[in-house]
């Protein structure tokens, strides 16, 4: 499980993702990545964080960056989800946990009075030299899009 600092060169990882591909972090090189994990496709929390990456795509696209959303759902899952929701981003599906354990995501949450296994809403932003130049943990998602857009920004200027 690795830890990653702010100025802190991130490792290239790869997933399964939405459209049938697998995506690597270096397949990004020369743009900023916005890398977003949530707990589950087609919750609230979740539904209307992804809601506030696709209205928004525009300006983030505009800024030479791209959105990767991660969560354990399957592939087949996160393509219904990104239909549904009309994503023009894509979902990577992390049914391992690596990626997640990549980024120490994976936390003990409590549940109905149960603790279980679950990822923390967090955000990642990577510049185009894969240095990691933002990190957002326990996000609300309110106002959390325009603390991203800040970030990224900052980074450039």
């Amino acid at each position: 499980m690795a830890t990653f600092e702010l100025g802190q060169s991130v490792a290239n990882f790869s997933a399964s993702s939405t459209g049938g591909k697998t995506l690597e972090l270096a397949d990004y090189q020369g743009c900023y990545v916005i890398l977003y994990f949530y707990p589950k496709d087609n919750t609230p929390g979740c539904t209307q964080e992804a809601q506030a990456f696709r209205d928004a795509y525009a300006e983030l696209t505009a800024l030479n960056a791209v959105v990767l959303g991660v969560s354990r759902d399957s592939v087949r899952v996160h393509e219904g989800f990104k239909c549904k929701q009309d994503l023009p981003f894509e979902l990577l599906a992390d049914e391992d946990e690596s990626v997640c354990q990549l980024f120490d995501v994976i936390k003990l949450k409590s549940m109905y009075g149960r603790e279980v296994r679950g990822i923390e809403r967090s955000t990642f932003l990577i510049d185009p030299q894969q240095v990691l130049v933002g990190v957002w943990r326990k996000v609300k998602v309110k106002n959390h899009l325009q603390e991203v857009l800040s970030a990224l920004v900052a980074a450039q200027a």
